[in-house]
């Protein structure tokens, strides 16, 4: 019979919210930001063609300052609060703490955002954008990682999930790499 009393970590790590997904909220506000990204991920999978869903919006991102401050503005738009960390944790959203880490996954009102600097499995942020396409997402363009390096990052987690999403991305890949009549 599971203790009626609270555990040492009950209470360390923040709820989850239910809201509901719109990443075209989150995708507009970081171009409207003139946020240097490329968008990766299964919300990149999609736009590419992918059946599998996404809930959340994955993003590389370039680390120069300029583009650092821009994103900083943007996140503070969105109201970003870090995934998984205790309420009331202090952290300090802003360029200096963003060229720090590599990897910092956030809630918003509009879904999860995670934002990477550089993912497991894929080039230089400047040849994973220069392999990119420009695609429209959820009514917003943005840089959208090629098919390539998306079958790479998934493969690179080892992770169940992710190759079976790297399995229907290959397959993506063939249907995309076809001649059209």
């Amino acid at each position: 019979m599971p203790s009626p009393l609270p555990t040492s970590c009950s209470e360390t790590v923040a709820r989850p919210r239910r809201v509901e997904f719109q990443p075209g909220v989150i995708l507009e506000c970081l171009r409207r930001h003139e946020v240097d990204f490329v968008l990766i991920g299964g919300l990149a999978g999609m736009a590419l063609g992918s059946a599998l869903p996404s809930f959340d919006v994955d993003i590389a991102y370039a680390r120069d300052i300029p583009n650092l401050e821009r994103l900083e503005e943007a996140l503070r738009e969105l109201r970003v609060t870090l995934r998984g960390a205790p309420p009331g944790l202090p952290f300090q959203l802003d360029a200096k703490t963003l060229k720090s880490g590599a990897m910092f996954t956030f809630d918003t009102p509009y879904g999860s955002l995670d934002i990477l600097t550089d993912p497991n499995g894929a080039p230089s942020y400047d040849q994973l954008k220069a392999a990119g396409s420009d695609l429209e997402v959820e009514g917003v363009t943005v840089r959208v990682a090629s098919i390539d390096h998306l079958i790479a990052m998934k493969q690179s987690t080892g992770r169940s999930k992710n190759e079976y999403m790297a399995q229907e991305y290959r397959g993506l890949s063939d249907v995309l790499r076809a001649p059209r009549d």
